[in-house]
């Protein structure tokens, strides 16, 4: 989502919603799953309150604030179960709130929200007669008790990339509803006449950070900054996502950012343009660029020498491992997305690699492709992974990632492995789908 907009001399913030967020679980319980959304690491006004299967496992509904009646509701009879695992995500996007089942991309509950607000945290917690075995995506299995009392986890988070042209003072509010409201991070890039840049939590002095910046910026062009937001670090840099770090400040108690606002004053005025992506699609990659003549050499466990070359646009280099088809070859590769460093399948035809994160397929422009070794696959069923197996990525908690397979719909389909989920994962026709039948990709 991009925006453009200019800002007069005139200390006021205009606020843009920023892009969604998900979560992806899969959960072992007979009935009343439940997830809360908060701003904060605790219950607390505004909150969201998703129940699925309550009522004995009849009923699905969302609930805002504690208050009845429920925002959205509608008959889900056993979509709960004591014996297996049920995969379910949810996703919210400026104020609209769904659920849906994992492989379905159509929800099955769904809120529009007149007053949305920023969610920093999820919670999960089992009641009403029912303990809880859960899966969430990048993070390890957690149990929960017959009690109604969750366990709050930070959610990743976003960034903007901002470019202002002006003399001096841009100004940039990260806020968790649409408005000045508290708490609230503030961004002040060449203040004091263009000589100093600070971060400010809730409009409150000393700055949490405070640097010189001279002639930071100019009203003659427009400069770049990368702003993100993750597990409570604020990071902006200067030049564009890959640039130096200006300034850093880790909040302990992050709030849910879900507006961006900017603003001009002290006699500047501004041309602004913001970009928003999901965290970290404009962060920097953990892994040195490299080209396919000098490849990254990861050394994981048993592994040997395994090379994953950078490789964007549907290039393939030309000792890259083929592991699958779907109309034409599938080649092993790996993507960034949300934090973690996820296997996936390159689809020459369609220019990206496809990994599966969040209930839904990504296709990735920029990746990396597994090249020069001859590996094989070997059948498994839950998590027994061979020891000789290739690590192929890591969670955003991390944990291992392997490359794994799966006979689907006519297809040979590349994914992740999660070893503490005992499943696949594949992007498939838009969706991510769990298989626990599948192959695992191993060294010689």
């Amino acid at each position: 989502m991009a925006v453009s907009l200019n800002t007069e001399d005139k200390l006021e913030y205009h606020f843009y919603p920023v892009t969604a967020g998900q979560i992806q679980f899969r959960i072992k319980t007979p009935n009343d799953a439940h997830v809360a959304l908060t701003t904060g690491p605790q219950e607390g006004d505004p909150m969201y309150e998703v129940f699925i299967g309550g009522w004995n496992n009849s009923k699905s509904v969302v609930r805002k604030n504690r208050a009845k009646p429920e925002v959205a509701e509608t008959e889900t009879p056993g979509i709960l179960s004591a014996d297996e695992y049920r995969g379910f995500w949810i996703r919210w996007d400026n104020g609209v709130l769904t659920v849906g089942k994992e492989g379905e991309s159509n929800p099955f509950l769904s809120y529009a929200d007149p007053e949305p607000f920023g969610i920093g945290y999820f919670g999960v917690c089992t009641g009403w007669g029912a303990t809880g075995e859960w899966l969430i995506e990048g993070r390890k299995p957690l149990n929960t008790p017959n009690k109604l009392q969750y366990k709050f986890h930070a959610v990743r988070s976003g960034s903007v990339l901002i470019d202002v042209k002006a003399m001096s003072n841009g100004h940039i509010a990260l806020t968790d509803r649409k408005g000045e409201s508290s708490p609230m991070y503030e961004i002040m890039l060449g203040g004091w006449e263009n000589k100093m840049s600070v971060i400010r939590y809730d409009r409150k002095q000393p700055d949490k950070v405070r640097v010189d910046t001279p002639n930071l910026l100019t009203d003659r062009e427009h400069k770049r900054f990368s702003i993100t937001w993750l597990e409570g670090l604020i990071t902006v840099r200067s030049g564009g996502p890959s640039g130096a770090v200006l300034m850093e400040w880790r909040d302990p108690n992050p709030i849910g950012v879900s507006y961006v606002g900017v603003r001009t004053g002290w006699g500047a005025s501004g041309n602004w343009k913001l970009r928003f992506e999901h965290y970290p699609a404009v962060a920097q990659k953990k892994y040195p660029s490299t080209t396919p003549s000098a490849p990254t050499e990861v050394h994981g466990p048993n592994a040997g020498n395994v090379c994953w070359c950078d490789a964007s646009g549907g290039m393939v280099p030309p000792d890259a491992v083929e592991g699958g088809h779907d109309e034409e070859p599938l080649f092993v590769g790996r993507a960034h997305h949300e934090g973690a460093l996820i296997p996936g399948k390159v689809k020459p035809g369609h220019s990206v690699c496809y990994v599966a994160w969040g209930g839904a397929e990504h296709g990735k422009s920029d990746y990396q492709v597994l090249c020069g070794c001859k590996p094989t696959w070997v059948p498994v069923s839950g998590g027994n992974i061979p020891s000789n197996a290739i690590p192929g990525g890591e969670t955003e908690d991390g944990e291992s990632l392997f490359v794994g397979r799966v006979h689907h719909e006519g297809t040979v389909t590349i994914g992740k492995v999660q070893p503490s989920h005992n499943v696949c994962y594949i992007p498939f026709a838009g969706s991510e789908i769990a298989s626990s039948e599948y192959e695992v990709m191993v060294g010689q």
